[in-house]
């Protein structure tokens, strides 16, 4: 399956600010990519390699930005119980996905409901 270029470019550019993150890192749990902070995921970017669909899954605590994100073309609470918490799915290879800006501030309200408060304030600080 091939991946779309617009969508693969969004979830690229959504990787790279998560990972920009004041301490975030990059982990490959269950065979996907997550961003984490503090031991703990604050994005779920799934696989790239086109045997699944691009996506991403932030957790979203703001009641607007939960709302907006969830109004997105497939969008869905995330599984595993997830989506009680907060966590929404993001497809971006649907027509009308979110634009990467878009995504990247839902990466940041999602890393800021995780993040320890010194990491929050070296962001604000920057």
């Amino acid at each position: 399956m091939t991946v779309p270029r617009s969508a693969l470019k969004k979830w690229e550019k959504a990787r790279a600010f998560a990972l920009g993150m004041p301490g975030a890192g990059e982990e490959h749990p269950w065979g996907e990519t997550v961003a984490k902070v503090n031991k703990k995921v604050f994005v779920f970017l799934g696989v790239d390699d086109g045997s699944h669909p691009l996506g991403v899954t932030v957790k979203l605590k703001d009641e607007s930005a939960h709302a907006h994100a969830l109004t997105c073309p497939g969008a869905e609470p995330a599984g595993y119980g997830l989506g009680k918490s907060g966590w929404v799915s993001i497809p971006l290879e649907r027509e009308g996905a979110p634009a990467a800006e878009l995504l990247c501030d839902w990466v940041e309200e999602s890393y800021r409901t995780i993040a320890p408060k010194r990491l929050i304030a070296e962001l604000d600080g920057r």
